[in-house]
């Protein structure tokens, strides 16, 4: 990972805007027609307004408690005013006083155009694995 790649520099701006529940910061990472594949509630999310509303409620849902962001084995390539990358992310709720409350993983792939005002995501998808028995997601690595 390299500090100035728009990857890398989205996703150190996903994480702070997560753990601070600043819903302005998270939406400012992201295209006015972003369109994301979420895995979590609803089938997709279509623009900027429905991804904040998404963004409100999630953040609004965790009361005292901090949600910590962590990715892995991040990936990314630029093209011209295109940039894609994956990564696997880690979410961690954490009581107040930093205690471990439960954690969650999925996998994350992220679309950026270069705008006048820099790297924006247009696209967003997060999955998890299906176990074939259960055809539950598998959230642990």
């Amino acid at each position: 990972m390299h500090p100035n790649d728009p990857v890398t520099a989205a996703l150190a701006g996903y994480r702070a805007a997560v753990l601070a529940k600043d819903v302005d910061a998270f939406c400012a990472l992201y295209d006015p027609d972003i369109h994301v594949f979420d895995m979590w509630g609803r089938w997709q999310h279509q623009g900027l307004a429905a991804w904040r509303d998404m963004a409100s409620g999630w953040f609004g849902s965790v009361g005292d408690e901090r949600v910590v962001v962590e990715f892995s084995e991040v990936h990314s390539s630029v093209s011209g005013d295109l940039a894609f990358g994956h990564a696997f992310v880690r979410f961690s709720a954490e009581a107040a006083d930093g205690t471990e409350l439960r954690s969650l993983n999925n996998r994350l792939t992220l679309v950026l155009k270069r705008q006048a005002e820099g790297w924006k995501i247009a696209h967003e998808h997060t999955s998890a694995p299906i176990d074939h028995a259960s055809c539950k997601a598998m959230l642990q690595r």
